[in-house]
């Protein structure tokens, strides 16, 4: 059965201790399902919400409580770290594709400045408090995922100069889209204490000056720098997806494993893994929305796409909006469809790297 994206919504994203400093994710997400559900007909059958760094339990049906939505509808809160909205909708296209429901909704939802201080139980060996999870039995720091990017820059030899184009570039992208107003109809307006939200991260004036000027962060000698790895924010962003028929379909999803000291890679393989699995090249693909949590991303896909380029992340990406972990695969579908709408285009690929050496990627006709 063919699975259809209706719409879909995402708030603006707020920077860590920004904008939504003391808005809990569950809140914010029930007020982008209940702006969805003002232009969805018939009923919603399931709800599907990606979180990393929440305070546990279902937040999902928390979620689906706080909102217009009524209390028969079944919640799953999916937790697949950077990857889990992708995999939260890639849940609710198979749910829609077996026959079990009809229409649900699909995103995630994610707050960094509210993510709690975690304690371990007196019987286990990996005592005190933490705030990240051990994603690989080889390590556990808290500096696991830019430790990840570091390997990743130095097995490819990636250098600085290499990477301030895509830095510079997903800046300018960003602020020329919003500039032109280009995201507006994806993006919810949100008004606190009498503020308009806005996308905090994006820097217009970044440039190669300001890069060369910011420290390493892990050392000195650290490749990786806040100039080319992303910061922490808070988001959410959602989908309808139905088995009626929509301006979008489905075209195929795929999840990939590997390294887990390598992380970064996660992009990349899936989106090689289901090209081959759809029967498709990497020039059938009119846009391309890769999550770049780190500009090492981009700069594999520029390696392994040299002449695909312009196709690539066209309205800027992670490293300019922000990295809401269990938010941003939903950041790319939303991106993609526009990018498509904008480009007249009829494949559009999403592909996100997770903790843990995962990736998910997903491929959307437009109709």
């Amino acid at each position: 059965m063919s699975v259809y994206i209706h719409h879909g919504l995402r708030t603006p994203i707020g920077v860590v201790n920004g904008q939504y400093k003391h808005m809990r994710p569950e809140l914010l997400g029930a007020k982008v399902i209940d702006q969805l559900l003002c232009t969805t007909d018939g009923d919603i059958h399931g709800l599907f919400c990606g979180n990393a760094v929440g305070t546990g339990g279902n937040i999902a049906r928390l979620m689906g409580l706080y909102s217009s939505l009524p209390s028969s509808v079944p919640a799953v809160t999916v937790d697949m770290q950077c990857a889990s909205a992708l995999m939260s909708i890639e849940i609710g296209y198979a749910h829609i594709a077996s026959g079990l429901m009809d229409t649900v909704i699909a995103g995630g939802i994610e707050s960094s400045s509210l993510q709690p201080m975690r304690v371990y139980a007196n019987g286990d060996e990996r005592n005190g408090s933490y705030k990240v999870a051990q994603f690989s039995p080889y390590e556990h720091t808290p500096n696991a995922m830019l430790e990840g990017a570091e390997r990743t820059m130095r097995k490819y030899n990636v250098t600085h100069e290499e990477l301030a184009p895509y830095i510079i570039s997903s800046h300018q992208r960003a602020a020329q889209a919003r500039k032109e107003g280009i995201l507006d109809s994806i993006v919810m307006p949100i008004v606190i204490d009498g503020k308009d939200c806005v996308d905090e991260s994006i820097r217009p004036n970044m440039n190669e000056r300001l890069l060369k000027r910011m420290k390493p962060l892990l050392g000195i000698g650290s490749l990786v720098t806040a100039g080319n790895a992303c910061l922490t924010h808070d988001g959410a962003g959602f989908v309808v997806l139905s088995k009626e028929q929509g301006p979008f379909r489905i075209h195929s999803m795929h999840s990939w494993a590997g390294n887990p000291l390598y992380s970064p890679e996660g992009a990349l393989y899936s989106t090689e893994q289901i090209l081959k699995c759809a029967n498709l090249s990497a020039s059938d693909i009119d846009v391309f929305e890769w999550n770049e949590a780190f500009a090492v991303i981009s700069a594999l896909f520029g390696r392994q796409y040299p002449k695909l380029v312009d196709r690539y992340n066209i309205f800027g990406g992670a490293l300019a909006y922000g990295h809401p972990y269990g938010c941003s695969g939903a950041l790319l579908v939303l991106h993609c469809m526009r990018a498509l709408e904008e480009r007249n285009g009829r494949y559009g690929l999403c592909a996100i790297a997770g903790a843990g050496g995962t990736g998910t990627a997903m491929i959307i006709e437009r109709l």
